[in-house]
């Protein structure tokens, strides 16, 4: 009677396991990779001078390379892109490490600083609301909010990533 016993509670467990379908759980998925954190600092004033530090961070679980200079672009309050200059290069704010190609470890940082003048001579006065910064030339941007007072200079200046503090 034990092995009717058995035996029933086999068949049982073997005739449940047909009847729900796929016994099988799903193979698990890779998420898809995270795209690089990108930020901006605070605007640091100096003597009509301002630069806001942009931070790229590898949130992936490999190394993620990022090398020259970032693209950026000036939008107004309504995201329009402003007519302003993107310099590459030192500037009164920050000193230029010069273009590299940097491989970030994962949760490792690159940083680039974007600066401009607050001069305001003969010309119409431009003010920025937002900026778009993209790692690579050609690759997906990041609009983040950043107030821009250019004055009359119409453009900024962007130093090269670098893994070292700026200076």
């Amino acid at each position: 009677m034990a092995v009717l016993a058995a035996m029933s509670t086999v068949v049982a467990t073997a005739l449940t396991a047909c009847d729900s379908g796929s016994s099988a759980e799903p193979a698990p998925t890779s998420p898809p990779p995270c795209p690089p954190k990108v930020t901006v600092g605070q605007v640091e004033p100096a003597l009509g001078h301002r630069a806001s530090v942009i931070t790229v961070t590898n949130c992936r679980d490999s190394p993620y390379t990022v090398s020259g200079y970032p693209e950026i672009s000036v939008l107004d309050g309504e995201r329009k892109p402003l007519a302003v200059r993107v310099k590459h290069g030192t500037s009164y704010m920050a000193s230029d490490p010069g273009p590299r190609e940097l491989s970030l470890p994962p949760g490792g940082s690159a940083r680039a600083v974007l600066s401009w003048s607050n001069t305001v001579t003969d010309g119409e006065v431009v003010n920025g609301e937002h900026v778009t910064v993209s790692l690579l030339p050609g690759r997906e941007s990041t609009t983040l909010p950043l107030q821009t007072d250019l004055g009359t200079t119409g453009e900024v200046t962007v130093s090269a990533w670098s893994t070292e503090p700026p200076r």
